[in-house]
């Protein structure tokens, strides 16, 4: 990141100073600890991001940091900022409290179940009132005003909301304006710039056509964010698209190099399944990648004489109530991927999504999508008889299954190779790349065993103190 936000700064959910970490859907700046529990509610919830040591498009940047200026975190506190509530007690979170119980329940209660938002009046058709906040956001874009936009969405706008009367979205009209900061949060609540309006013209088409070169290209960027961020986590590199390169991808291995037949069934199931499949899984996939990646940048800015618990760390993607308990149990199920599995899983993606984009025949069921989560589900049915694996809650439990369609670690491995070393990246580029998230994911096991030992003498002195007390 080229620069860091503006001082003075303190936590928007309790308050410390010099926070180093930021929520980018909500548009506020969260200490630490506070982050440790925006990390467990999942990306649904809210999107983090380290200030520092984390890469930012200087745009994103300024889009955080104007809300945070502007006082977005008042949308999040609306009726805590009502004296009446001091009165009954209410209060948000201080820097004296402890992480859990009192900052993790007022988080959640902020965030996840949004206690403190402004409420509009009752309405007998809620479909009525989103129709009618999403039309206030259409209009609303082609201003600077973020904020206003900001609590839209948080009442129930849609991004991608179509304006029928208009025949466009609410990117189609900021891409007009040359809002970059408008389509940045638009597109942060999902907003798609490849998305035609009425006259067959995308917002990347509006952008160029009224010399906005800078939105034009970020749109591009923010089209391949998915595919982007997995080739940047397999390879360190990012497509070039101004020269028209949008992916990036170690080509696969020959069919005549030894690779399982189980291997090959998992990537037939996976062109099998249809766009929208395709895409939900992608998508699981990304999380995962965030999920790491995030993990990673945390724990290495600890300060590690306060032990790291199990409190504070996210063993794998918490649960999204949207999604089904198929789909929940699948994403769980790829923390179990050690860093080869995952990197082989992720090409496979990066190569259908671009077979995809060149218009490859496409067919498919849910029935395909379930099977393709079971085998991921259950690649490490067997290994994980003989290893110590994290303990997962009652959606991550194992099913049963009568097709194994991932490949064994051997084969993975030796496929991995050849398709790192076939393409543009090397084997050894990419373990390097890998090697300061092993030694992260190491890191904590260490920590957690000091921690239980330290517990134990604990509970010995304690013991021997009552005991002295005692006599």
């Amino acid at each position: 990141m080229s620069k860091r936000l503006r001082s003075p700064e303190v936590c928007a959910d309790c308050g410390v100073s010099d926070p180093r970490w930021a929520s980018i859907n909500r548009g506020v700046l969260i200490c630490d600890e506070c982050c440790s529990v925006h990390r467990s509610l999942g990306r649904h919830i809210s999107q983090v991001r380290h200030l520092k040591h984390t890469s930012w498009p200087p745009t994103l940047l300024q889009t955080v940091q104007t809300l945070y200026s502007n006082g977005a975190n008042s949308i999040w506190e609306h009726s805590l900022l009502d004296p009446a509530s001091i009165m009954s007690g209410k209060r948000k979170a201080n820097p004296q409290d402890k992480v859990h119980p009192n900052k993790a329940e007022f988080i959640r209660a902020k965030y996840q179940m949004l206690a403190f938002v402004h409420r509009l009046p009752c309405r007998d058709d809620d479909s009525v009132t989103a129709k009618d906040l999403s039309k206030q956001l259409h209009s609303s874009v082609r201003t600077g005003n973020l904020e206003t936009c900001l609590r839209l969405l948080s009442l129930g706008a849609q991004a991608n909301f179509f304006n029928p009367e208009k025949g466009s979205t609410p990117l189609h009209v900021a891409a007009k304006a040359g809002q970059i900061l408008q389509a940045e949060l638009l597109a942060v609540y999902g907003a798609d710039p490849g998305t035609p309006d009425s006259a067959g013209k995308t917002p990347i088409d509006y952008a160029r056509q009224g010399g906005h070169h800078e939105l034009a290209d970020r749109l591009v960027e923010i089209q391949h964010e998915l595919t982007d961020r997995l080739a940047f986590y397999l390879c360190g590199r990012k497509p070039d698209h101004k020269n028209g390169q949008h992916f990036i991808i170690p080509h696969m291995a020959d069919s005549s190099l030894d690779v399982s037949e189980l291997a090959k069934a998992a990537k037939k199931k996976l062109q099998s399944l249809s766009n929208h499949l395709f895409e939900e899984l992608a998508m699981d996939v990304y999380d995962e990648v965030d999920r790491r990646e995030t993990d990673a940048v945390w724990l290495a800015t600890q300060n590690h004489s306060t032990l790291v618990t199990e409190t504070t760390v996210v063993p794998f993607l918490p649960v999204n109530p949207e999604y089904s308990s198929t789909r929940n149990q699948g994403r769980q199920k790829l923390a179990r991927f050690n860093a080869h599995e995952f990197a082989t899983l992720v090409i496979d993606i990066l190569s259908d999504a671009k077979r995809r984009q060149q218009g490859g025949s496409v067919i498919g069921s849910k029935e395909n999508v379930e099977l393709v989560l079971k085998s991921i589900s259950n690649q490490h049915s067997n290994e994980s008889q003989d290893n110590d694996q994290p303990d997962y809650d009652s959606v991550a439990s194992d099913e049963e299954t009568d097709l194994e369609a991932i490949p064994n670690k051997t084969n993975r491995e030796k496929s991995l190779e050849a398709d790192l070393s076939d393409g543009s990246v090397t084997v050894q580029e990419f373990l390097e790349l890998k090697n300061a998230l092993v030694a992260s994911e190491s890191k904590i096991q260490q920590l957690m065993k000091v921690n239980n030992n330290l517990s134990d003498e604990l509970r010995v002195m304690q013991k021997k103190l009552l005991g002295e007390e005692a006599n």
